[in-house]
C-alpha cells in the first residue's frame, strides 16, 4: 500500500525541515516547497493527499494558494498555518474552504492530529484525485450548487442544453453521485460550498 504524500509550503527553511522530518516518522511521504507558486506548479503535474501551506509569505501567499487549489484540484484538502492568525482570518480560511487552519508556533501533537484527522476525512475521495474535472465541468458544478437548471446553465454558458447535459452527466460519473442530494453532499465534504466559483462571464473552452 503507497503511503499518503504530504506537499507543505512555508518560506523558512528550518520549518520545512522540522515539518518534513515530524511527518515522515509517521510514515507519511513529504515534499516541501518555499514558494507557492512552485508548490501550484507542481500539483498540475504530481498529485497528494494533504496540502499544508504557511499563510504569510511573500509573492502568493497561502490565502491566495488556497482560492487557486479550490478552483482547479478541489478535492485536495488544504490546511493552514500560520503565526499571524486571528479570528478574522481563521473564518475566512473556512469559508475559503480550508480543511483546518491552525497556529504556529507547530505544537507536534496538535499539528499531527490535525493532519492525520484531515486525511482520514480525505480517504473516501482517493478516486476523485486520479480524475479531476474539466474548468467547463467545474463551472456547470458551480452553477448547478447555484440552484441553476440545465437551460439556465446553457444561457449563462452560451452552449446548447445538450451539452450541458453531457457535461452533468460526466461530472456525476466522476464525483461517483448519481441525484442532486448525492452531489450536495459531495461538493460539502469537497469544500465546494464555500469557494468561490469559477468565472463564468466567458465561454467554456
Amino acid at each position: 500500500m503507497s503511503k499518503e504524500r504530504v506537499v507543505f509550503v512555508d518560506d523558512e527553511p528550518r520549518i520545512c525541515s522540522a515539518v518534513s522530518k515530524t511527518l515522515e516518522r509517521v510514515g507519511l511521504t513529504v515534499q516541501c516547497f518555499q514558494n507557492a507558486r512552485e508548490c501550484l506548479a507542481h500539483l498540475t503535474i504530481e498529485s497528494c493527499d494533504l496540502l499544508v501551506t504557511d499563510v504569510k509569505m511573500p509573492e502568493m501567499d497561502g490565502m491566495d494558494l488556497l482560492q487557486e487549489i479550490r478552483e482547479q484540484m478541489p478535492w485536495l484538502p488544504v490546511l493552514l498555518v500560520t503565526g499571524y492568525g486571528d479570528v478574522s482570518m481563521a473564518v475566512r480560511a473556512m469559508k475559503g474552504g480550508a480543511a483546518d487552519f491552525i497556529e504556529k508556533p507547530l505544537k507536534r501533537d496538535t499539528f499531527l492530529h490535525a493532519v492525520q484527522s484531515v486525511l482520514t476525512r480525505n480517504a473516501g475521495l482517493a478516486a476523485l484525485k486520479k480524475q479531476g474535472l474539466t474548468k467547463t465541468e467545474m463551472k456547470i458544478l458551480h452553477l448547478i450548487l447555484d440552484g441553476k437548471n440545465n437551460r439556465d446553465i446553457a444561457a449563462i454558458l452560451h452552449r446548447s442544453q445538450r451539452t450541458i447535459e453531457v457535461h452533468r452527466g460526466h461530472l456525476m460519473q466522476k464525483l461517483g453521485v448519481t441525484n442532486i442530494l448525492e452531489l450536495l453532499r459531495r461538493a460539502t465534504e469537497m469544500g465546494l460550498l464555500q469557494s468561490n466559483p469559477p468565472d463564468t462571464d466567458r465561454s467554456p473552452s
